[in-house]
Protein backbone atom coordinates (compact mmCIF):
# COMPACT_ATOMS: atom_id res chain seq x y z
CA UNK A 1 0.00 0.00 0.00
CA UNK A 2 3.08 2.71 0.95
CA UNK A 3 4.26 2.41 -2.56
CA UNK A 4 0.95 2.03 -4.17
CA UNK A 5 -1.26 5.47 -3.24
CA UNK A 6 -1.32 8.11 -5.06
CA UNK A 7 -4.80 10.23 -3.58
CA UNK A 8 -4.82 12.42 -0.23
CA UNK A 9 -7.22 10.38 0.83
CA UNK A 10 -5.62 6.78 0.47
CA UNK A 11 -2.84 8.44 2.29
CA UNK A 12 -4.54 9.01 5.20
CA UNK A 13 -6.08 5.55 5.18
CA UNK A 14 -2.83 4.40 4.68
CA UNK A 15 -1.31 6.00 8.04
CA UNK A 16 -4.55 4.98 10.06
CA UNK A 17 -4.06 1.44 9.51
CA UNK A 18 -0.11 1.78 10.27
CA UNK A 19 -0.81 3.73 13.09
CA UNK A 20 -3.22 1.69 14.72
CA UNK A 21 -1.60 -1.21 14.12
CA UNK A 22 1.59 0.17 15.92
CA UNK A 23 -0.94 1.82 19.21
CA UNK A 24 -0.05 5.20 18.00
CA UNK A 25 -2.88 7.73 17.45
CA UNK A 26 -4.22 7.37 14.20
CA UNK A 27 -5.15 11.52 13.76
CA UNK A 28 -1.01 11.35 13.82
CA UNK A 29 -1.20 11.30 9.75
CA UNK A 30 -4.13 13.94 9.12
CA UNK A 31 -1.63 16.74 11.47
CA UNK A 32 1.23 15.42 9.69
CA UNK A 33 -0.08 16.06 6.40
CA UNK A 34 -1.25 18.92 7.37
CA UNK A 35 2.33 20.16 7.83
CA UNK A 36 3.79 19.12 4.98
CA UNK A 37 0.74 19.81 2.39
CA UNK A 38 1.24 23.29 4.61
CA UNK A 39 -2.70 23.37 4.98
CA UNK A 40 -5.38 23.84 7.68
CA UNK A 41 -7.92 20.71 8.19
CA UNK A 42 -10.47 22.08 6.72
CA UNK A 43 -8.49 22.14 3.47
CA UNK A 44 -7.31 18.77 3.63
CA UNK A 45 -10.75 17.52 3.89
CA UNK A 46 -11.64 19.62 0.72
CA UNK A 47 -8.31 17.99 -1.03
CA UNK A 48 -9.16 14.19 -0.37
CA UNK A 49 -9.28 13.22 -3.85
CA UNK A 50 -6.62 15.22 -5.17
CA UNK A 51 -3.42 13.78 -6.13
CA UNK A 52 -0.17 13.64 -3.38
CA UNK A 53 2.92 14.96 -5.11
CA UNK A 54 5.81 12.68 -4.83
CA UNK A 55 7.80 14.68 -2.85
CA UNK A 56 5.38 15.13 0.03
CA UNK A 57 4.39 11.38 -0.21
CA UNK A 58 8.07 10.21 0.16
CA UNK A 59 8.09 13.32 3.50
CA UNK A 60 4.60 12.17 4.97
CA UNK A 61 5.83 8.14 4.73
CA UNK A 62 9.15 9.17 6.59
CA UNK A 63 7.53 11.09 9.00
CA UNK A 64 4.54 8.37 10.26
CA UNK A 65 7.17 5.63 10.50
CA UNK A 66 9.49 8.31 12.24
CA UNK A 67 6.41 8.62 15.04
CA UNK A 68 5.95 5.02 15.06
CA UNK A 69 9.49 4.25 16.28
CA UNK A 70 8.72 7.13 18.90
CA UNK A 71 9.37 10.65 18.03
CA UNK A 72 6.41 12.70 19.13
CA UNK A 73 4.54 14.91 16.06
CA UNK A 74 5.01 18.28 17.57
CA UNK A 75 9.14 16.98 17.27
CA UNK A 76 8.53 15.89 13.49
CA UNK A 77 6.63 19.38 12.69
CA UNK A 78 8.63 21.62 14.93
CA UNK A 79 5.56 23.15 16.82
CA UNK A 80 2.63 22.74 19.03
CA UNK A 81 -0.32 25.04 19.69
CA UNK A 82 -0.52 26.40 23.05
CA UNK A 83 -3.40 28.75 24.27
CA UNK A 84 -4.43 29.82 20.73
CA UNK A 85 -0.35 30.52 19.65
CA UNK A 86 1.88 28.12 17.90
CA UNK A 87 5.51 27.62 19.94
CA UNK A 88 8.19 25.84 18.13
CA UNK A 89 9.46 22.85 20.13
CA UNK A 90 11.95 20.90 19.68
CA UNK A 91 14.14 17.65 21.61
CA UNK A 92 15.80 20.16 23.76
CA UNK A 93 12.12 21.50 25.59
CA UNK A 94 9.03 19.51 26.90
CA UNK A 95 5.73 20.17 24.44
CA UNK A 96 3.23 22.03 25.88
CA UNK A 97 0.34 20.87 27.15
CA UNK A 98 -3.20 21.36 27.38
CA UNK A 99 -3.55 20.95 31.41
CA UNK A 100 -0.97 24.16 31.54
CA UNK A 101 -3.25 26.12 29.99
CA UNK A 102 -5.52 25.56 33.07
CA UNK A 103 -2.71 26.32 35.18
CA UNK A 104 -2.81 29.83 32.92
CA UNK A 105 -6.38 30.45 33.63
CA UNK A 106 -6.27 30.24 37.13
CA UNK A 107 -3.09 32.68 37.67
CA UNK A 108 -5.43 35.21 35.18
CA UNK A 109 -8.29 35.10 37.22
CA UNK A 110 -6.56 35.15 40.60
CA UNK A 111 -4.08 37.96 39.92
CA UNK A 112 -7.33 40.10 38.98
CA UNK A 113 -8.78 39.07 42.66
CA UNK A 114 -5.64 39.79 44.27
CA UNK A 115 -3.88 42.28 42.17
CA UNK A 116 -7.13 44.72 41.72
CA UNK A 117 -4.87 47.83 40.88
CA UNK A 118 -3.56 48.65 37.73
CA UNK A 119 0.05 49.10 38.33
CA UNK A 120 2.82 46.75 36.89
CA UNK A 121 3.01 43.42 38.38
CA UNK A 122 6.23 41.35 38.37
CA UNK A 123 6.19 37.79 37.11
CA UNK A 124 8.37 35.13 37.08
CA UNK A 125 8.06 31.44 35.17
CA UNK A 126 10.43 29.12 36.56
CA UNK A 127 11.43 26.31 34.09
CA UNK A 128 10.32 27.76 31.40
CA UNK A 129 11.01 25.55 28.52
CA UNK A 130 9.33 26.38 25.41
CA UNK A 131 8.18 29.72 27.01
CA UNK A 132 4.92 28.93 26.71
CA UNK A 133 3.82 30.04 30.17
CA UNK A 134 5.75 33.18 30.14
CA UNK A 135 4.67 34.19 26.50
CA UNK A 136 0.91 33.44 27.16
CA UNK A 137 0.70 35.75 30.32
CA UNK A 138 2.37 38.30 28.91
CA UNK A 139 0.16 38.44 26.02
CA UNK A 140 -2.92 37.49 27.99
CA UNK A 141 -1.71 40.56 30.68
CA UNK A 142 0.44 43.41 28.98
CA UNK A 143 0.47 44.70 32.31
CA UNK A 144 2.83 42.62 33.91
CA UNK A 145 6.75 42.37 33.55
CA UNK A 146 7.97 39.48 33.28
CA UNK A 147 10.75 37.25 33.47
CA UNK A 148 11.79 33.44 32.18
CA UNK A 149 14.52 31.42 33.11
CA UNK A 150 15.43 28.28 32.67
CA UNK A 151 18.84 25.43 33.69
CA UNK A 152 19.65 24.66 29.92
CA UNK A 153 20.54 27.78 27.49
CA UNK A 154 19.93 25.27 24.92
CA UNK A 155 16.01 25.37 26.11
CA UNK A 156 15.96 29.63 26.35
CA UNK A 157 17.06 29.89 23.18
CA UNK A 158 14.16 28.23 22.29
CA UNK A 159 12.14 30.26 24.50
CA UNK A 160 13.96 33.34 23.21
CA UNK A 161 12.43 32.11 19.36
CA UNK A 162 8.72 31.74 20.98
CA UNK A 163 9.00 35.34 22.44
CA UNK A 164 10.32 36.81 19.84
CA UNK A 165 7.85 35.01 16.90
CA UNK A 166 4.67 36.24 19.49
CA UNK A 167 6.38 39.88 20.15
CA UNK A 168 6.04 39.20 24.04
CA UNK A 169 8.41 41.20 25.69
CA UNK A 170 10.57 39.11 28.01
CA UNK A 171 13.21 38.93 30.04
CA UNK A 172 15.01 36.18 29.79
CA UNK A 173 17.41 34.35 32.62
CA UNK A 174 19.81 31.33 32.51
CA UNK A 175 20.14 29.98 36.39
CA UNK A 176 18.99 27.30 38.88
CA UNK A 177 15.48 27.63 40.24
CA UNK A 178 15.99 31.34 41.99
CA UNK A 179 19.27 31.41 42.54
CA UNK A 180 19.76 34.40 40.24
CA UNK A 181 17.41 36.45 41.60
CA UNK A 182 18.47 35.82 45.47
CA UNK A 183 22.07 36.63 44.61
CA UNK A 184 20.41 40.22 43.11
CA UNK A 185 17.76 40.50 46.02
CA UNK A 186 15.25 40.73 43.15
CA UNK A 187 12.09 40.20 44.21
CA UNK A 188 8.53 39.29 42.29
CA UNK A 189 4.82 39.75 42.82
CA UNK A 190 3.58 36.04 41.20
CA UNK A 191 5.60 33.47 40.49
CA UNK A 192 4.35 30.73 38.35
CA UNK A 193 6.33 26.82 37.59
CA UNK A 194 5.48 23.81 35.70
CA UNK A 195 8.20 21.68 37.21
CA UNK A 196 9.55 18.18 36.67
CA UNK A 197 7.40 16.38 39.24
CA UNK A 198 7.75 12.83 37.65
CA UNK A 199 8.79 9.95 40.03
CA UNK A 200 11.75 8.30 38.49
CA UNK A 201 9.95 4.62 38.60
CA UNK A 202 7.41 5.90 36.70
CA UNK A 203 10.15 5.95 33.82
CA UNK A 204 9.94 1.79 33.49
CA UNK A 205 5.80 2.41 32.46
CA UNK A 206 5.65 5.33 30.63
CA UNK A 207 5.51 5.62 26.38
CA UNK A 208 8.50 5.65 25.26
CA UNK A 209 7.21 8.49 22.92
CA UNK A 210 8.15 10.51 26.16
CA UNK A 211 10.75 9.47 27.97
CA UNK A 212 12.93 8.72 24.55
CA UNK A 213 12.17 11.73 23.50
CA UNK A 214 11.42 14.26 26.08
CA UNK A 215 14.33 15.92 28.17
CA UNK A 216 14.55 14.27 31.69
CA UNK A 217 15.49 17.19 32.93
CA UNK A 218 12.13 18.36 32.31
CA UNK A 219 10.41 15.24 33.53
CA UNK A 220 11.52 13.22 36.56
CA UNK A 221 12.09 14.65 40.05
CA UNK A 222 13.14 12.01 42.61
CA UNK A 223 11.85 9.10 44.21
CA UNK A 224 8.41 10.55 44.91
CA UNK A 225 8.47 13.32 42.00
CA UNK A 226 8.51 15.95 44.92
CA UNK A 227 12.11 16.78 44.76
CA UNK A 228 11.46 20.17 43.20
CA UNK A 229 8.91 21.58 45.07
CA UNK A 230 10.84 20.84 48.35
CA UNK A 231 13.67 22.97 46.76
CA UNK A 232 11.74 25.83 45.82
CA UNK A 233 10.35 26.05 49.35
CA UNK A 234 13.10 26.65 51.16
CA UNK A 235 14.12 29.78 48.05
CA UNK A 236 10.53 30.59 47.40
CA UNK A 237 10.68 32.95 50.87
CA UNK A 238 13.48 35.17 50.13
CA UNK A 239 12.03 36.31 46.20
CA UNK A 240 8.25 36.76 47.16
CA UNK A 241 6.37 39.76 47.76
CA UNK A 242 3.27 40.30 49.91
CA UNK A 243 0.65 40.87 48.65
CA UNK A 244 1.92 37.93 46.11
CA UNK A 245 0.83 34.83 44.46
CA UNK A 246 2.58 31.49 43.61
CA UNK A 247 1.09 29.07 40.96
CA UNK A 248 2.78 25.38 40.68
CA UNK A 249 1.58 22.63 38.83
CA UNK A 250 2.00 18.90 39.86
CA UNK A 251 1.23 15.18 38.49
CA UNK A 252 -2.33 13.89 39.20
CA UNK A 253 -2.66 13.07 42.67
CA UNK A 254 0.08 14.89 44.28
CA UNK A 255 -2.12 18.19 45.32
CA UNK A 256 -2.35 17.02 48.72
CA UNK A 257 1.99 16.48 49.07
CA UNK A 258 2.00 19.89 47.27
CA UNK A 259 -0.24 22.12 49.20
CA UNK A 260 1.53 20.59 52.67
CA UNK A 261 4.61 22.19 51.56
CA UNK A 262 3.49 25.06 50.23
CA UNK A 263 1.56 25.69 53.40
CA UNK A 264 4.04 24.91 55.65
CA UNK A 265 7.12 27.42 53.90
CA UNK A 266 3.81 30.09 54.21
CA UNK A 267 1.95 28.70 56.95
CA UNK A 268 -0.18 32.39 56.62
CA UNK A 269 -0.96 31.95 53.31
CA UNK A 270 -4.33 30.82 51.69
CA UNK A 271 -3.26 27.75 49.98
CA UNK A 272 -5.75 25.96 47.48
CA UNK A 273 -5.61 22.69 45.46
CA UNK A 274 -7.22 23.53 41.87
CA UNK A 275 -8.88 20.43 39.06
CA UNK A 276 -8.20 20.30 35.56
CA UNK A 277 -10.82 19.58 33.19
CA UNK A 278 -10.22 15.64 33.60
CA UNK A 279 -11.47 16.17 38.07
CA UNK A 280 -7.75 15.92 38.58
CA UNK A 281 -6.00 17.76 40.57
CA UNK A 282 -3.02 19.57 38.97
CA UNK A 283 -2.62 23.04 40.24
CA UNK A 284 -2.11 24.56 43.82
CA UNK A 285 -2.37 27.95 44.51
CA UNK A 286 -0.65 29.72 47.70
CA UNK A 287 -2.26 33.39 47.83
CA UNK A 288 0.30 35.90 50.71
Amino acid sequence: MIKSFKKVYEALNWASSFLTEHNRDRNAGEILLQHYLGVNRSRLLASLHDELPEHIKALFIQAVQKHVAGTPVQYITGSEEFYGRTFKVNEEVLIPRPETEELIEHALLKIKKLFPTEHPLELVDIGTGSGAIAVTMKLECPKLLVTATDIAKSSLDVARTNGDALSAEIEWVQGDLLAPFIEKGQTFDILLSNPPYIPVADKETMSVVVTEHEPHRALFAGEDGLDFYRRFMEELPYVMKKPGLIGFEFGAGQGNSVAEILQKAFPKALVSVEYDINGKDRMVFAEL
